[in-house]
């Protein structure tokens, strides 16, 4: 990989207002562990500090500049950062040391405009490095969860099915069971119907709670490879199950005609109002704001017809809201995405922040790029 092309990326960030910063290298592996989930630990380097405390090589950017960010100055201010170092993560082949570019932009709440700024630094980033026939894939979770809260549902199938949004094979069988069509056994089938009907109606983080702590007391770590979370998540559906609310074939239905929605992004406008209009569902304000992003994304050189959106598209963690994107080459398996980028609104919220900020970033896999610039050498 060219050092000048890389040099010349950051200056393409740089001259569009981002400052170079470099986050430590080291890093509180809890806070991975709890914004990402448990799953990521076989994926992390870890270590101790002198303190006894959990390090962890950093295995993204993003939260590393985020808590950078907040102590730095007030959580809301206008920022936009980009940087150019290793990621670590374990992987079965190839190094663990993964050479990343990157930029975020935080605090803008012109969202529409900042979202189109982002894609198309990122289109211009690769333009840099003579990538130009590729496949730009986008999504957007506000609306499925419009698409969501639009249905007559407990309130333990909204939370689970939007949880899954991202992961399309257990959202597709969460919604299977939902409907009361995936008779499958699983390590719930057998409870008792009264600590089920307990269960149904308490308020979910309670709930929650209380399952894991049975699991804990019993020293139960994982069932069938699910974590103590996931079997919980699996009684609250039995619970639901159990009285009766979990038939609802038509609200499955419905979210399979949506999640099955895909195609250049500027037909799938008019698809997404053919959905409202056949399901009576109010999308108005979700597909409004797609619209305005298509427009913004357009005013940057962009076609949206160029683009591809897939309704079923998103990223299974917490902090992510909104818009989504990928960036593949059509010419050469790089083995995945060589850009990933999207919203992060609830991000710094939850690293300590006293509100929500919008925030947007991406980040470009150098050793995917490499990989495509040796076999077109």
């Amino acid at each position: 990989m060219s050092q000048a092309r890389i040099d010349t990326v950051l200056k393409l960030f740089q001259d569009a207002g981002h400052l170079t910063v470099e986050p430590p290298i080291l890093q509180p592996a809890n806070t991975f562990l709890d914004l990402t989930g448990e799953d990521i630990r076989r994926r992390l380097f870890l270590t101790s500090g002198p303190d006894g405390s959990d390090l962890c090589l950093r295995p993204d950017f993003t939260i590393p500049v985020c808590r950078q960010h907040l102590e730095r100055g007030d959580a809301g201010r206008r920022a936009d950062y980009c940087y150019s170092g290793p990621v670590f993560r374990q992987r079965a082949q190839g190094s663990g040391e993964i050479p990343q570019l990157g930029a975020e932009s935080l605090g803008r709440d012109d969202r529409d405009e900042a979202d189109a700024d982002m894609l198309g630094l990122a289109v211009a980033a690769l333009d840099v490095f003579d990538i130009r026939d590729r496949n730009i894939l986008i999504g957007d979770e506000t609306l499925f969860a419009s698409v969501l809260s639009g249905l007559d549902l407990p309130a333990v199938w909204q939370r689970r099915l939007r949880d899954l949004f991202g992961e399309t094979d257990k959202l597709s069988a969460a919604i299977g069971r939902m409907a009361g069509t995936d008779q499958s056994s699983d390590d719930t089938r057998d409870v008792r119907l009264g600590f089920l009907a307990a269960l149904e109606g308490a308020d979910p983080e309670a709930a929650h709670a209380v399952v894991e702590d049975l699991l804990s007391i019993a020293g139960i770590s994982a069932v069938g490879g699910r974590t103590p979370s996931e079997i919980a998540d699996r009684f609250l559906e039995q619970a639901a199950l159990a009285n009766g609310s979990g038939n609802h074939a038509r609200a499955a239905e419905v979210l399979k005609s949506f999640l099955a929605i895909r195609g250049n992004a500027a037909d799938s406008l008019s698809e997404l109002q053919t959905f409202a209009s056949n399901t009576g569902l109010d999308l108005n304000d979700a597909i409004a704001g797609y619209r305005n992003r298509l427009e913004a994304i357009r005013a940057k050189g962009i076609d949206p017809a160029n683009l591809t959106f897939a309704a079923d598209f998103g990223r299974r963690l917490d902090y992510y809201t909104g818009f989504v994107f990928e960036i593949h080459s059509k010419n050469a398996e790089a083995g995945g995405q060589l850009v990933g980028g999207g919203r992060y609104d609830r991000l710094l919220k939850l690293l300590g922040a006293g509100t929500e900020v919008p925030a947007i970033g991406f980040s470009i896999w150098l050793d995917r790029i490499a990989e495509i610039s040796g076999r077109s050498q």
